[in-house]
């Protein structure tokens, strides 16, 4: 009895390996072979170059195809939309940013999804601010030159957004009652038309993403003369916030992250999850999604759950605040 006790203990530690195999196999197993990466906004902006830069390394990481596929349109809605009738056998996932799963359930009537019934958190991945540029053929060299600017325009000025009914539009409503501007926010569909409009002096001035404007603004193609959040930006030492131009309450930080249709399966968004951890800490991704101005940092599906959840929350009173009606 003494000998079989001894033969059994001794074998626990290779039944520990066996299981974690084991466990770790199913979980690659559930692996689809192709694995589309839908982005709401069409190619060349800010979040379609941050989903190739991130799909090309977690082809490598989970020994599959990782395919981008942009459906631009209504600020994200139609790609949450193609989400929610995915089937929930991680073949599909959604790389997003706050505006599409947090913010534009909160300002149209039928969204035609519901962010926490239809989807689940799988990863975030980083942080961002939005900012506010002009184009080259603006005068404004600081953001106090574009207000005095615009007052010198009977106080009247067009500021490009990249969606309509988003923290930008709603960023557009603060500056022009804290400033006293008559500002009209131009929606586009997407942050890549935007800037052409903005290279080709079409509209003098917009509010987008920091990953938006950056390239252009270092190239001295347009000028970024603000951010939002709580302190500058490492990509933008030299650009002041929102806050030290004296219009506070605004520095949260959006988030970006990846979601899932509700229903998939808990192993396969451990393994996606635990992919796109290994693939930011890569020195180059770091770097580059760094130099593009996001804060980058891992966020298990709980944690990406909780931001979401508090981000809501105050944005809810901004746009509670603001007297905007849901359209």
């Amino acid at each position: 009895m003494m000998l079989a006790r001894r033969s059994f203990t001794s074998l626990l530690p290779r039944l520990a390996v066996l299981l974690a195999a084991c466990s770790l196999g199913t979980a690659l197993a559930q692996t689809p072979k192709t694995l589309r990466l839908i982005v709401g906004f069409p190619p060349g902006g800010g979040t379609d170059a941050i989903a190739r830069i991130l799909a090309d390394k977690l082809k490598d990481e989970l020994g599959t195809s990782v395919i981008v596929e942009n459906k631009p349109g209504a600020g994200g809605q139609l790609a949450a939309q193609a989400l929610k009738a995915a089937p929930a056998d991680g073949s599909v996932l959604f790389l997003s940013h706050d505006h599409t799963i947090t913010i534009l359930p909160m300002v149209v009537k039928n969204a035609g999804f519901n962010s926490a019934q239809d989807f689940v958190p799988v990863a975030g991945f980083a942080t961002f601010v939005n900012a506010f540029a002009v184009s080259s053929g603006n005068p404004a060299k600081t953001f106090n030159d574009y207000v005095a600017w615009v007052k010198t325009q009977q106080g009247k000025g067009v500021v490009g957004i990249p969606a309509p009914a988003s923290t930008p539009e709603f960023l557009v409503k603060v500056m022009a009652e804290k400033f006293k501007l008559d500002l009209v926010a131009a929606p586009y569909r997407g942050s890549a038309p935007l800037m052409a409009d903005m290279l080709g002096n079409q509209i003098a001035a917009g509010v987008a993403s920091v990953p938006d404007f950056i390239e252009n603004h270092k190239a001295g193609k347009l000028r970024v003369l603000a951010v939002l959040g709580g302190a500058r930006q490492a990509a933008l030492p030299d650009v002041p916030t929102f806050t030290e131009l004296g219009l506070g309450g605004l520095e949260d930080m959006p988030y970006y992250g990846v979601f899932a249709p509700t229903g998939t399966p808990k192993a396969f968004i451990d393994t996606f999850s635990a992919a796109v951890a290994k693939v930011i800490a890569m020195p180059e991704v770091r770097s580059q999604l760094s130099q593009m101005g996001l804060t980058v940092g891992h966020m298990p599906p709980d944690q990406l759950g909780r931001r979401e959840r508090a981000y809501a929350q105050v944005w809810a009173r901004i746009i509670r605040d603001s007297g905007f009606q849901p359209q």
